[in-house]
């Protein structure tokens, strides 16, 4: 299970409304639900909400990987929001978030769980990838960049971030 998978380029929205934390993960779990019909909004929301409050997901840089686990979820899942505004996201640097990566999982997958989480994190740790993503234009090149990123941090996983 790699991020390439679970990220179809349908899911790598640009330009997304920010407003609050709360209204972006609303967002993302409405839509996420209308495109995957074993998945209820509130539920995904509540989990989400749930797991913002053991401590942010804000990782710092203006990134937030949100992420949660559900009963309903039979594989990992992946969305990558590009926000219109940053918002206030309680970031452990302060930092308003413009970059959202969010992760479902089933409720079971611990190992795959960590995994993908540590995926995502080195892809977004990466100040040049971020960069990028802030400047793209349009959907497909937001999904293209990920991509490629993604692509880049499984060749050299250990290379760290500049």
């Amino acid at each position: 299970m790699t991020l390439q998978t679970i990220l179809p380029p349908e899911r790598a929205l640009f330009g997304v409304p920010g407003g609050s934390k709360k209204r972006v993960l609303e967002f993302f779990s409405t839509f996420i639900a209308q495109n995957t019909p074993s998945l209820d909004s509130q539920e995904v929301f509540s989990r989400l909400i749930g797991r913002e409050r053991l401590g942010s997901t804000g990782i710092g840089n203006g990134v937030a990987i949100p992420h949660a686990r559900s009963p309903h979820c039979k594989t990992p899942l992946a969305g990558f929001l590009k926000l219109s505004e940053a918002v206030d996201f309680d970031a452990i640097d302060g930092d308003p978030v413009d970059l959202v990566f969010v992760l479902l999982v089933p409720e079971q997958a611990d190992d795959t769980h960590l995994a993908l989480l540590a995926e995502v994190a080195g892809v977004m740790n990466d100040a040049d990838t971020r960069t990028r993503l802030r400047h793209c234009e349009s959907q497909r090149e937001l999904h293209d960049t990920l991509m490629d990123a993604i692509d880049r941090q499984a060749q050299h996983p250990d290379t760290p971030a500049p």
